[in-house]
């Protein structure tokens, strides 16, 4: 077996599986369909393994509704912070469920989009993000609609809500608190719909988590306001499958020892630099180093590891968790080389499904 020039992302089918396991059982138990969120993760070679155990795909835009019509078996949930008039048509046709995020974008193109179910975003004014970068409910939020008297204007032309509040949430005490206070604020309006996505950002997949818990939980909720629940997974659905493989290319003495590698954060793991996070990184052994990335970028750095032995040019260092909100973002930064796209296999194969040279690199500018 040829092993693949670095950089490159490596998907483990094995390691999948177990994710998609615990997706099975949450489904199964709970009566909620599993949604996967393409904004986060939509490399598509993997999705006929993903789409026996998944309901179909959400998107934030055309381009991954399309892909997800076009590539995922399921339900194609298409939803946008706002569509363009252009889009709505090719949107519709698409789409099994459309969701507006407000009342001005439902009643522009509800007649429009009659034709498959149609829905509204309910932002319940409160989350579990820690980061207000990414928290739907910061004030002056553009993220859904709140006001009870502007959601029953919309009762008339919509068959349910995604309400979307979580992110990365490893608390099911503090999901099940929050789900309470919708219930009790919202619960009114909420019986009077078909269906309800609670999006995505909780962490079931995370070991220890109480599965069973959430699935009671949602099915308690279910049957409580007679709706199909929906939910949202992203990074639950693909934490822990995928590495970035990368080459140590030196060495460097700063006053640290610093290990440059032929990859790039701000190029290949930006959600890390976006939220000044440290990669997943070895932590065994006496020898430390700091990764540092390859581009012109001084803070271009992955985190600092630790090793058995000391590190030598020409060592692989594998980066953990280099899935979410990582192969979506990837970018042509410095023309660093851009990371193939790699599978193991349940066999323990690796296959190349995708590598990119500068053909690609020239076509994506002009």
């Amino acid at each position: 077996m040829t092993t693949p020039q670095t950089p490159f992302y490596l998907i483990d089918r094995a390691r999948l599986a177990a994710n998609m396991a615990k997706m099975d059982r949450l489904r199964e138990r709970s009566g909620a369909r599993t949604l996967l969120a393409l904004k986060c993760f939509a490399t598509w070679s993997v999705f006929d393994q993903m789409a026996q155990s998944m309901d179909g795909t959400t998107s934030s835009s055309l381009n991954e509704l399309r892909l997800g019509r076009e590539t995922f078996a399921g339900e194609a949930h298409a939803y946008s912070v706002a569509w363009a008039d252009h889009e709505i048509d090719e949107a519709v046709g698409y789409a099994d469920k459309i969701i507006f995020n407000s009342l001005g974008q439902l009643d522009r193109f509800a007649d429009r989009a009659q034709g498959i179910a149609r829905g509204l975003r309910l932002n319940p004014r409160f989350s579990t993000s820690g980061f207000d970068l990414a928290d739907p409910a910061r004030p002056f939020s553009r993220l859904g609609e709140w006001d009870r008297a502007r959601l029953d204007r919309a009762l008339d032309r919509i068959s349910g809500v995604m309400i979307h509040y979580n992110c990365e949430n490893r608390d099911f005490d503090l999901f099940s608190g929050q789900l309470d206070r919708i219930e009790s604020e919202f619960g009114g309006f909420l019986e009077k719909l078909d269906w309800v996505s609670l999006g995505g950002g909780i962490h079931f997949t995370g070991e220890g988590y109480p599965l069973d818990a959430l699935a009671d939980r949602l099915r308690a909720f279910a049957d409580r306001f007679g709706v199909q629940v929906y939910l949202e997974p992203g990074e639950a659905s693909i934490t822990g499958t995928t590495t970035l493989e990368v080459t140590v290319l030196d060495i460097l003495d700063t006053g640290k020892q610093v290990a440059v590698v032929d990859s790039s954060v701000e190029a290949h793991m930006l959600d890390l630099l976006i939220y000044r996070e440290n990669a997943k990184l070895p932590q065994d052994g006496a020898h430390a180093y700091q990764i540092a990335g390859q581009s012109c970028l001084a803070g271009d750095i992955f985190g600092d590891a630790r090793f058995p032995a000391p590190l030598k040019i020409g060592d692989r260092i594998s980066v953990q968790d280099a899935a979410g909100y990582t192969m979506v973002k990837k970018n042509w930064f410095n023309g660093v080389a851009m990371p193939a796209i790699c599978i193991r296999e349940l066999d323990g194969t690796i296959t190349t499904v995708r590598s990119f040279g500068y053909d690609d690199f020239r076509a994506s500018l002009s």
